[in-house]
Parts: structure tokens; C-alpha cells; sequence
């Protein structure tokens, strides 16, 4: 009623103007009214009256709510997230910057060092070869100790593929960071660090981290069984140098394609897990080997090709991704699959073919640090 009888009184030339008591001001008087049309009279209202407009705040968003209101229904693969608050930006297309950036650079940077550590591992292998034939000789003058448990770890090490060598190192940091989630205190940090989520404040790093981290003993279990089971495969065909920056590589570039499909659709969730990185192995190896024969673990007697048990992965996720499907991050599978497919067939030609020119440019300064012996 007082802001009504404000706005009938007008603005009369000559007129004093009195406005009522509004939120305990003093009604002014036709003296004190002249004064106050200068330059604070804004000021005045501001700070006396409480007519001043409180600025637009951005409100956090919990990651258990989605765009429309629903409830978000979180997977059993990812942790309890009740407490954690997300803030995505008021501009999501400025939240792909960085992270497109950190994927390009990465993905450089990883099969640049490949490059570098292959051109190491050619200079070491004869030395190698002249050191076994030396502990060979020694071990055949050695007195043989019963039961040392070093010789039956070596005997197991050696008894291995080389990809299954490679690999180890993998599922060993993966149960290292599933460890770590177990542990209560370090929860926040886990989710921080070690979940991927466009709307999250870190961005880059998780887009590595995330793809070492498991939070289900099942995700972590059967992504690892997939790994083992194509790891001699993608050896051969890739070479161990090679493999590392193609799984590397694709656990980022799977990652990007999460975060580009949660920005379009809005709704945001955090993700983890090897998957989209073992997409790109088991897509690269199915077109590689399109008649191969796959079985499912728990159904052996069913066996399929390769090429047709990668066209059901593929339809399967494409229909996850469109359909909304929330118990897998069926994007970072497909993106994980597409890139593993891009590279057996292109990728392959266009870059790793192309590392003569970075191999010379170590080679030199190799050279040079070595007081010029080759």
C-alpha cells in the first residue's frame, strides 16, 4: 500500500515530493526535499531505504539434481556424491575450452615421449642382450638356492607376453586408486581429482586421473579382465611405446567426448573408470582383426567375430548416449571407440609414421650430451 501511494503522487513542477514511510524512513519534508535531488539522492534510497537491487548470484548445482528437476539417479560404478556441489558455468561452451586444449596437447605430448622411449629402448636392447648372456653364465656357476622366492617371481615376470608385462603396470595403479577410495578421509579429494565432470572446478587433470580410478570392485575387475584378455594383441599390433600413448591418449580424448555430450544435454554427473581407454584397445584390435573369435567369460560356448561384437558395442552405446542411459557413460565409450578405430585405420599413417623427424632431433641432442659418440 505504501509503494501505491507512492506511485500516485507524481511529479508536479514545483511540487515538493514526499514519499511515505517505506521500511522505517522518516517521511521529508518540503525543505529537506530540494537537498536531496542531487547528486546522493540515489545514494540515500540505497543505503537508508534498502531500495538498492541485490546482485544475481550463480547457485550451485548438486550433482544428485538434473537440468529438468528430476532426480538423478546415480550409478552403482560411481561414489555417493550427497554432499558434493558442482558449479557449472552461466557459459558451458567456455568450459570445453580448456579441456579441448589439454587433449590436443596431451595426446602431442604422449606420443612424442612414446617416440623418444622407443628410440631409447632400440640403443638399450643390445646392451641388454650382452648383460643376459653375462647372467646367464653366472647363474650356471651359481649354487641354485631352493625356494628363493625372487627366482619364482622372475620365472613368473618372464613366463609373461610383453603385453601382458605392459599391462601390469596398469592394473597395478588401478588398484592402487581403488585402495585410495576406500579410505574416508581422502573421499573429497577422490571425487575432486579422480571423477571427470564438466561442471566440476578442475577440469584437465580428471581427464587423465579419472581413467586409472574405479570406485566398484565389478567396474574395476572387469575392465582389468578386458584389458589382460586383448593386451598381447594390441602389443603386437601397436608395439609397447606405441600402446601406452594410444591408451593414454584415448582415456583423455574419451573423457572430451563425456564432457562435449554433458554440456549439449546439460545434464551433468561426475564419471571415472579405464572403459573409454579400453574401447579404443578393443576397437583397434577388432578392426584389426575383424574374423577374429571372441566368447563372453561367463558364456564360453557363444562365440561371435570381432567385427560384428564391435558393431553391437557400438550400436549399443550410441543408443545409450541418445536415449539417456546413466549407468554407463556410454559417450566415453563411444568417443573411446572411435578414436580406437580412427587410429588402426588412419592414425597409425599420420603419426607414428611421422615421428622420424622428432627421433632425429633427440638423436642430436643425444649426441651432443654424449660428447659426440654414436
Amino acid at each position: 500500500m505504501a509503494l501505491r501511494g507512492w506511485a500516485q503522487r507524481g511529479w508536479g513542477c514545483g511540487q515538493a515530493w514526499a514519499p511515505p514511510a517505506v521500511g522505517g524512513c522518516p517521511e521529508l519534508s518540503a525543505a529537506q526535499a530540494p537537498r536531496l535531488l542531487g547528486r546522493r539522492f540515489n545514494s540515500f534510497l540505497q543505503q537508508k531505504c534498502g531500495f538498492r537491487k541485490a546482485p544475481r548470484k550463480v547457485e550451485p548445482r548438486r550433482s544428485d539434481t538434473g537440468s529438468s528437476g528430476e532426480a538423478y539417479k546415480r550409478s552403482a560404478l560411481i561414489p555417493p556424491l550427497e554432499e558434493t556441489v558442482f558449479y557449472p558455468s552461466p557459459y558451458p561452451i567456455r568450459t570445453l575450452v580448456k579441456p579441448f586444449f589439454f587433449t590436443i596437447g596431451f595426446t602431442g605430448c604422449a606420443f612424442g615421449s612414446a617416440a623418444i622411449w622407443q628410440y631409447e629402448s632400440l640403443k638399450s636392447r643390445v646392451q641388454s642382450y650382452f648383460d643376459g648372456i653375462k647372467a646367464d653364465w653366472l647363474d650356471s656357476i651359481r649354487p641354485q638356492k631352493e625356494g628363493d622366492l625372487r627366482k619364482e617371481i622372475n620365472k613368473w615376470w618372464n613366463s609373461l607376453t610383453d603385453g601382458q608385462r605392459t599391462v601390469t603396470g596398469i592394473i597395478a595403479a588401478n588398484a592402487l586408486v581403488f585402495c585410495l577410495w576406500r579410505v574416508p578421509s581422502l573421499h573429497r579429494t577422490m571425487i575432486r581429482y579422480f571423477t571427470s565432470n564438466p561442471a566440476s572446478k578442475v577440469l584437465c587433470s580428471p581427464m587423465l586421473l579419472s581413467t586409472f580410478s574405479h570406485f566398484s570392485l565389478f567396474h574395476m575387475a572387469a575392465n582389468m579382465y578386458v584389458l589382460w584378455s586383448f593386451s598381447s594383441s594390441i602389443v603386437n599390433i601397436l608395439g609397447q611405446e606405441q600402446f601406452m600413448a594410444v591408451y593414454l591418449s584415448a582415456g583423455v580424448i574419451s573423457n572430451f567426448v563425456s564432457y562435449v555430450c554433458k554440456v549439449a544435454t546439460g545434464r551433468y554427473g561426475p564419471s571415472l573408470g579405464a572403459s573409454g581407454a579400453i574401447m579404443a584397445v578393443l576397437a583397434a584390435v577388432c578392426t584389426k582383426i575383424p574374423e577374429g573369435r571372441l566368447a563372453i567369460i561367463f558364456l564360453p560356448v557363444f562365440t561371435f567375430t570381432a567385427g560384428n561384437a564391435l558393431k553391437a558395442i557400438i550400436a549399443m552405446d550410441t543408443a545409450g548416449m541418445i536415449l539417456g542411459w546413466k549407468f554407463f557413460d556410454h559417450a566415453a565409450h563411444l568417443g573411446g571407440a572411435l578414436f580406437g578405430i580412427w587410429y588402426i585405420t588412419y592414425g597409425h599413417e599420420l603419426i607414428w609414421k611421422n615421428r622420424e623427424p622428432l627421433v632425429k632431433i633427440w638423436h642430436e641432442i643425444r649426441t651432443k650430451k654424449g660428447g659426440g659418440s654414436k
